[in-house]
């Protein structure tokens, strides 16, 4: 029984990219023997076992996913993987040789942590960002801390882990999956196709402290991030930034940690009038396109109730 699973969750990977991924676990210091690989192809349109040789790691396996979606993908690698510690790595991202072994070591100093993950997310970009877009690259899931924190706060906070790189042990993650069994509006969040929901990964994080445990960060844990030009495009970061903020709202709702602004609705919108004419170039779209998203949640949210 392997000690920890590695599960990639890929639709329609970027060759180049995805190798890079391969090669970084390749090289881990943690002996093969004590993880597993799990490659999850969700609805590639070409079958990603019949182009990607996983011999190389003795516990690797090929699974398919046929629901598009990064939820579904997820859920399908915690119901295929059989290690206590489970660490998903987005087919664009590249883990230092050392994440392994120092993702174990953490687990067994910090049992009181049901998921943990890198503080330090680093950039590899295809071409240098533009400089109105280079302020909001953090929209691109980079981090950098400086210090390890931990926290047993079921709310999103600057100790909760994100998917690139997120640690979990199999029996908090079975309390999410058991969750988003029953609950669609869990389900919805996470990336599918071109949408760009996102935060599954930080209500997977929280049902450790929903588990009695915590989560952590922390700086000793790194990766590369790949980052495409496309990426780097002034529409698209906005539409992230839409993205998460709908996300957040969504968390929040789920969560319980948001209370409702109770705030005039003539009041609102001249405010939001003042602030947006405030701004100009990328700072104005970001803007705008964080305020899209939480009115979307909003609504969408309204309409279930």
């Amino acid at each position: 029984m392997p000690d920890l699973s590695v599960i990639i969750c890929a639709h329609n990977p970027r060759p180049d990219y995805l190798r890079s991924v391969l090669g970084a676990l390749k090289t881990q210091t943690l002996p093969k023997e004590q993880w597993e690989l799990l490659l999850i192809d969700n609805a590639s349109k070409e079958p990603l076992a019949d182009k990607w040789d996983l011999s190389w790691q003795p516990n690797a396996r090929h699974i398919c996913e046929d629901e598009l979606g990064l939820t579904p993908a997820r859920l399908c690698g915690i119901k295929e993987s059989k290690g206590e510690l489970l660490v998903f790595v987005d087919d664009d991202n590249a883990l230092s040789e050392t994440y392994l072994d120092r993702a174990l070591k953490i687990a067994a100093d910090f049992p009181q942590l049901g998921s943990f993950g890198a503080g330090k997310i680093t950039p590899d970009f295809e071409a240098n960002p533009d400089p109105e877009v280079a302020p909001f690259i953090g929209f691109l899931a980079l981090r950098d801390e400086k210090e390890p924190s931990w926290a047993n706060h079921q709310r999103y906070n600057s100790a909760t882990p994100w998917g690139a790189g997120l640690c979990i042990l199999h029996s908090v993650a079975l309390l999410y999956s058991e969750a988003v069994s029953v609950d669609g509006l869990r389900r919805s969040l996470g990336r599918a196709g071109q949408g760009l929901l996102s935060g599954e990964d930080v209500d997977m994080a929280l049902f450790a402290c929903k588990s009695g445990r915590g989560t952590g960060v922390f700086p000793q844990l790194s990766l590369t991030h790949l980052i495409p030009l496309r990426r780097l495009k002034r529409q698209y970061v906005a539409s992230v930034a839409e993205g998460h903020a709908a996300s957040q709202a969504i968390l929040a709702y789920l969560w319980g940690y948001q209370a409702d602004r109770r705030e005039n609705p003539l009041a609102a919108w001249l405010r939001h009038l003042r602030h947006s004419a405030s701004l100009k170039g990328m700072a104005r779209d970001v803007y705008l396109a964080e305020r899209r998203g939480r009115l979307k949640a909003r609504h969408w949210l309204a309409s279930l109730k």
